[in-house]
C-alpha cells in the first residue's frame, strides 16, 4: 500500500529542499561523529566488567519479559539506580530505557494545564516533544539569555497566576556545544520559586567536578536532571535524578515508564559496567580534554575563530550556510577518511548549518590539524 499523498508531498519537499534523510552503514577512517566522547563504547575493561556482572547476577535470559511494574523488574535495576545516585550525589535515580524516553516520560507526568514553563530556544527534540504532550503553557527564551528568561517570567506569571513554574534546558547544548550558567539560573529559580530542570546529556564525562555534569553541586536545587547512559558512558538508556517523592510519582504517573517493555538485563548490565569505571577512571577524562584544548587551539591558529560557535566542550560547530552547500562539504570530507556529517535546516535554524564535530579521548592530535587544515581549504 501505498503512502497518502500528503505524506508523499512531504517527503518529496524534503528532497527538494535537500534534507532528506537516509539510513547509511558507513566507516570511516577517524571519529568525528559519533558520541562516544570518552571510547567507553569500545572499552575493553568496560566489556570485561560486562560479561562479569552478567556471570555475577546469573543473568541468561535475553529480555526483560515484560515492563518493570510487571514482570520486568529484574534485580540489576535496583543496584544501577543505586550506583547513578550514589555516583551523581542525587536523593534517587529512576532508570528509563532512552534519553528521548526520559525526557517526554519526565515532562508529559509533572507539568499540568495550570503550569508554565519556559525552555530555552534551542533545547533539544525530546525536550520540545515532551512540552508538547501536556496542556502547560510554554513560552521559549532566547538562548542563554537570563534576562529574557527574567522578563518572560515576570510577565506571564503576573498575567496567569500559574500553579506551578517550570524551567526547562540543558547544559550542554547538542547542537552548539556551549553552556547554560547553572548558577544563574539556580538564582532564578530560588527566586521566583520555579522547579528547575536540567538535562546533562552532553555534560556527563566532558564537564563539572570530577566531570560528573554542570549540574552536580546544585542538585538540592534542582528539581531533576536527566543523565543519558548512550554519550560519554558508551551504553544506551537515561536516568531521570531527583527526589525520592519525585522518583515515586514517576513510577506512579509516568507514561512512557509505565507502559514499555523494560530494558533488558544486558543493556542494565552495560550501564553498570560503565558507571563502576566511570567512578574510578580518569585517564580517558584528562586525555579528552586535552583534545578539547588542543581543537581550540588549532582554530585560532589557523584563523577560523569565525566560522565555529564558540565551545570549551566535546561538540564543535564549524557553520556554513545552505543544506546542499552544507552536504557538498561534508562529502568532501568524508572522502578525506573523517566521520563527520552536515547538520541541516531544519533541525538547525536556517542559514546555521553546519558541520557538527565530536571530539573524544581517543582522537590524535594529527587527526585534528588535518581537519582543520582541510576546513581551513574552504574558506
Amino acid at each position: 500500500m501505498s503512502l497518502p499523498k500528503n505524506l508523499y508531498q512531504l517527503l518529496e519537499q524534503r528532497k527538494t529542499k535537500g534534507n532528506f534523510r537516509e539510513l547509511q552503514q558507513e566507516h570511516f577512517k577517524v571519529d568525528f561523529l559519533s558520541n562516544d566522547y570518552l571510547g567507553y563504547a569500545q572499552n575493553n575493561c568496560i566489556h570485561e566488567q560486562y560479561l562479569s556482572i552478567l556471570k555475577e547476577h546469573k543473568i541468561d535470559q535475553l529480555g526483560s519479559t515484560g515492563s518493570r511494574l510487571l514482570s520486568g523488574n529484574h534485580g540489576l535495576f535496583e543496584i544501577v539506580e543505586q550506583k547513578a545516585r550514589a555516583i551523581f550525589n542525587a536523593e534517587s535515580a529512576l532508570f528509563y530505557n532512552s534519553g528521548y524516553n526520559a525526557n517526554i516520560g519526565l515532562l508529559s507526568a509533572v507539568l499540568k494545564p495550570k503550569d508554565v514553563v519556559f525552555y530555552d530556544e534551542l533545547c533539544h527534540a525530546s525536550i520540545r516533544d515532551g512540552l508538547q504532550m501536556t496542556n502547560a503553557k510554554a513560552y521559549k527564551f532566547k538562548h542563554c539569555d537570563y534576562r529574557d528568561l527574567e522578563h518572560k517570567i515576570k510577565t506571564q506569571v503576573e498575567r496567569l497566576q500559574p500553579q506551578n513554574i517550570f524551567i526547562v534546558t540543558e547544559s550542554v547544548f547538542s547542537m552548539d556545544g556551549d553552556t547554560s550558567d547553572i548558577s544563574n539560573l539556580v538564582e532564578i529559580s530560588e527566586k521566583y520559586n520555579v522547579h528547575l530542570i536540567i538535562d546533562e546529556a552532553h555534560a556527563v564525562g566532558v564537564c563539572g567536578d570530577h566531570y560528573k555534569g554542570l549540574a552536580q553541586n546544585t542538585d538540592h536545587k534542582i528539581f531533576a536532571r536527566i543523565l543519558t547512559c548512550g554519550k560519554s558512558l558508551g551504553s544506551h538508556g537515561a536516568f531521570i535524578l531527583g527526589s525520592e517523592q519525585l522518583k515515586s510519582y514517576l513510577i506512579n504517573f509516568s507514561k512512557p515508564f509505565i507502559y514499555t517493555t523494560a530494558a533488558s538485563p544486558h543493556q542494565v548490565a552495560s550501564v553498570l559496567a560503565s558507571l563502576q569505571y566511570f567512578e574510578k577512571a580518569t585517564k580517558e577524562k584528562t586525555e579528552l580534554q586535552i583534545i578539547i584544548s588542543n581543537f581550540t587551539e588549532e582554530i585560532k591558529k589557523y584563523k577560523l575563530e569565525s566560522h565555529f560557535i564558540p565551545s570549551q566542550t566535546a561538540i564543535q560547530s564549524f557553520l556554513i550556510s545552505g543544506n546542499t552547500e552544507a552536504k557538498q562539504l561534508a562529502k568532501t570530507l568524508q572522502q578525506q577518511g573523517f566521520g563527520i556529517k552536515a547538520i541541516l535546516h531544519p533541525t538547525v535554524p536556517k542559514d546555521k548549518e553546519r558541520i557538527r564535530i565530536c571530539l573524544h579521548s581517543f582522537n590524535t592530535k594529527g587527526e585534528i590539524i588535518n581537519l582543520i587544515k582541510s576546513l581551513k581549504q574552504t574558506v
